[in-house]
């Protein structure tokens, strides 16, 4: 699945990129979309902000994001950073007192507010000390009618933008007359940016694999995050009575599993739910084989004298194959969690202890015996012991699977 959006870069006057403008786009033919406005921006910060991964589209740069008038009474800026957003109101907002109010309490929270394709009015008056950039529109309103209007509002606290700037004489001549910041096709068309997104069923998936990352368990937050799931509530509680060989009566709510559970065996349970639930379109062998995975590292690990890395050898060998799952890049994947840089190189480049821990695993799955003994030699793991773990962890695993 992949998402769409123009990216369109706004300059100062120096010429240096400052942010960006994004549109949203529904195809790979950077055309504007037949879409409704308030669906439209709904889609483009589902698809830019809350996915996962860390969008080119964003990435360093200030966003500036158009804002129909029912998305700004709804607050939708509040869902994302302030200090990596510009929040265009559109020029079809209606400048009444639910609008005004909106606008007033997003300024308060530190948000930047434009006023896109703007054109001067009584009703828009009251609107003014609280926004910081005016665009205007040099096709629309005209080259000097635009310089103008910058000469009059001068003395403001207000920053300038013109769009749609064309040739280098209307860039010349707004420079001269005063505009901070500019954007058109004398700089830059838009450019199509298309980039694969996680499925929005599995974005609980990565918030729940977001969580076992933490240190400590932030046990409200993951409870939080399963109750919102029918599917995932329903595998937890399975998983956990099936597991808690409780002969009085079984756990029947998340809240009661987390205090059953305690924080060790949540990231366990969590990791192999969430994997699980990742894994639902996926053939079975994917999920086993990440299941085996995680608890052979997890073997391996503690076997080998490093008991305080177990934790961190299970995220390993179950992050190993989370891009399969999920149909998303592991450099992807890794950005958005927070794990340690020890357990970030292991999977990205098979560095350290961890690292050559899941190196030694692929090496055994693909038979390479050569390779397999020179991990072992390096790690200081007996070839037997490898085999002894790969028997205990598909023995485990399938019996986790026959849980679910």
């Amino acid at each position: 699945m992949y998402s769409y959006v123009a990216r369109q870069p706004i300059f100062n006057r120096q010429q240096r990129t400052v942010g960006y403008e994004l549109l949203f786009r529904d195809g790979e033919n950077n055309a504007f979309p037949d879409i409704e406005a308030n669906k439209a921006t709904s889609r483009l910060l589902v698809e830019n902000y809350m996915a996962v991964g860390v969008n080119a589209a964003i990435s360093g740069q200030r966003t500036f994001i158009n804002f129909p008038q029912d998305s700004l009474l709804q607050l939708l800026p509040l869902l994302l950073p302030k200090r990596s957003i510009v929040v265009e109101v559109l020029e079809t907002c209606e400048p009444n007192d639910a609008l005004f109010t909106a606008i007033k309490l997003l300024y308060q929270r530190g948000y930047i507010i434009a006023l896109d394709d703007f054109e001067m009015s009584p009703a828009w008056r009251r609107f003014l000390p609280y926004v910081r950039i005016i665009k205007l529109d040099l096709i629309k309103l005209g080259i000097e009618k635009s310089c103008d209007f910058v000469n009059q509002y001068r003395s403001r606290k207000l920053k300038f933008l013109a769009e749609k700037v064309e040739t280098k004489d209307e860039y010349e001549t707004a420079l001269a007359a005063g505009f901070h910041f500019f954007q058109g096709y004398y700089f830059c068309k838009p450019e199509l940016l298309k980039n694969r997104q996680v499925e929005p069923e599995k974005l609980n998936t990565v918030l729940l694999l977001q969580e076992i990352c933490r240190d400590p368990v932030n046990f409200k937050r993951i409870e939080q995050i399963i109750t919102s799931d029918v599917s995932l509530s329903y595998l937890l509680l399975r998983y956990v009575n099936a597991a808690s060989n409780r002969t009085v009566e079984p756990i029947s709510s998340f809240r009661q599993a987390l205090v059953y559970l305690g924080e060790d065996k949540i990231r366990l349970f969590i990791g192999v739910v969430a994997t699980a639930h990742a894994a639902l379109d996926k053939p079975r062998e994917l999920y086993l084989m990440s299941l085996q995975r995680a608890r052979m590292c997890e073997s391996l690990a503690t076997g080998s004298g490093t008991q305080e890395q177990s934790h961190q050898a299970f995220l390993v060998g179950m992050f190993s194959l989370l891009d399969a799952l999920l149909d998303t890049s592991l450099d992807q994947l890794v950005k958005v969690l927070p794990l340690q840089e020890d357990v970030e190189a292991a999977l990205l480049h098979h560095q350290g202890r961890l690292g050559h821990t899941l190196a030694l695993l692929e090496a055994y799955d693909q038979a390479n015996w050569h390779l397999v003994s020179e991990y072992c030699e390096q790690l200081g793991i007996a070839e037997n012991a490898v085999t002894r773990s790969y028997q205990q962890a598909s023995r485990w695993s399938e019996d986790m699977l026959s849980i679910k």
